[in-house]
């Protein structure tokens, strides 16, 4: 069924007994075109755009717990294209382009909300590099307004301006970017693969890649063996895990980013803030809870849930940028496994096994990627050539050292992109 508002007036009237499921829950056939494996934001996307974009609809999702149970429901949602670097940053300002007609694409509604994202700098030395990056935006084609201290006190005059520490003295003003709602955006992406024919398998783990004479045929899985000519890995911080299934050994490293929300308040942030001196990123929800995260717990786990001492941390800059917050009450917190690359950017690529697809590394960026992500890779499955706007994303540059892209120039060190 398709979403309109005299579908929802007349269901609301005749007791909402009419809605139907959004997808099917079919079981697995024995032989498909394209296998997807991950039920998330970009396998769901990645299949999708198969669907539309290249006409392929013989195509399964395999999720091996529920739709939009991994990281695409474990993020802080904030959506945006300020990036610096040749590579990331047509990469996603396409992104951003496809998520301003996401909603009318997929005819439902994700809540993505273009409020505005202001990245604070505490020094002359950040106002220097943020000019850098402002310019490096607008000539991509983006928006990048640079805003002075009392440019930022009149958009945000809640803030601690004469903190001793970390005084405030302007920031990176993004008008266009914003946040979307994370359960939203899979559910949306699931609907739309569904109504072109994709199979989404829940509850169905692959065990294991089936490879003959350096090709991919197929994936066991614990729903049984299912046939396939294409095989896109797509699992995010399981990446290292299933790709050792096809003898593949990645440069990435999994690591814990936590995430907290709080009880529900009145209206009060308009924006996505992002803390220049503490890692600290917050917006305010629909519903009125506070959304905010910080840095990762820098060891490398692949359990959901983080430690105190980072929550302690987090809290710190919060208290630091907004003491306003200090009374309100964290309601939960949650961990998202993150696919950390050396680089601190993203691999959309053939690997080495015909058929065989990669897509992964995606560190803090994967949420606002979703749509570009699912886009490339789609591409890249379809035709066996990479997308223009992800032609970078290449799996060898840690191999050969040609083309990485350190967009927080902190060096080959995971943890610290």
């Amino acid at each position: 069924m398709r979403f309109s508002a005299l579908k929802i007036l007349t269901e609301g009237l005749t007791g909402n007994k009419g809605w139907k499921p959004h997808w099917r829950d079919p079981e697995p056939k024995a032989e498909y075109d394209a296998i997807v494996i991950g039920g998330g934001g970009h396998g769901l996307s990645t299949a999708y755009y198969l669907a539309k974009n290249h006409g392929l609809r013989n195509v399964a999702v395999l999720e091996k717990g529920y739709i939009g149970g991994g990281n695409v429901g474990r993020n802080t949602t904030i959506v945006r294209a300020n990036y610096f670097l040749p590579g990331n940053s047509e990469f996603y300002s396409h992104s951003l382009k496809l998520w301003e007609g996401l909603e009318e694409d997929l005819n439902y509604n994700v809540m993505h909300s273009q409020r505005g994202l202001i990245n604070l700098f505490h020094s002359d030395g950040q106002r220097d590099a943020f000019a850098r990056r402002g310019n490096a935006m607008i000539n991509q084609g983006d928006d990048a307004i640079l805003l002075d201290r009392d440019g930022v006190r009149e958009i945000l005059p809640y803030l601690d301006f004469d903190n001793a520490r970390f005084p405030i003295y302007g920031g990176l003003y993004h008008p266009r970017g914003g946040t979307a709602r994370h359960d939203a955006v899979a559910w949306g992406y699931a609907r739309g693969a569904d109504q072109r024919g994709v199979d989404l398998i829940q509850n169905c783990e692959v065990t294991g890649i089936d490879i003959e004479n350096g090709r991919v045929t197929g994936v066991q899985t614990t729903r049984g063996a299912i046939r396939a000519k294409k095989v896109g890995l797509v699992v995010a911080g399981r990446s290292s895990q299933v790709a050792a299934m096809a003898g593949m050994r990645l440069p990435i490293e999994s690591h814990v980013l936590q995430a907290f929300v709080t009880e529900g308040l009145k209206p009060v942030i308009d924006h996505v803030i992002s803390f220049g001196m503490g890692h600290f990123y917050i917006s305010q929800s629909d519903k009125g809870g506070l959304v905010f995260g910080g840095d990762l717990d820098f060891y490398a786990s692949y359990a959901q849930r983080g430690n105190l001492p980072m929550a302690e941390h987090v809290m710190e800059a919060g208290m630091a940028l907004m003491p306003a917050i200090g009374k309100a009450r964290v309601l939960r917190s949650w961990g998202g496994i993150m696919d950390m690359s050396p680089d601190g950017s993203p691999v959309i690529d053939a690997t080495h096994i015909d058929g065989l697809f990669l897509n992964c590394g995606w560190c803090y960026g994967g949420f606002k990627a979703v749509p570009a992500s699912g886009w490339c890779m789609a591409h890249l499955m379809a035709t066996n050539t990479p997308h223009e706007h992800a032609a970078g994303f290449r799996l060898d540059r840690f191999e050969t050292g040609r083309g990485l892209m350190d967009e927080e120039g902190t060096g080959a060190q995971h943890n610290l992109h």
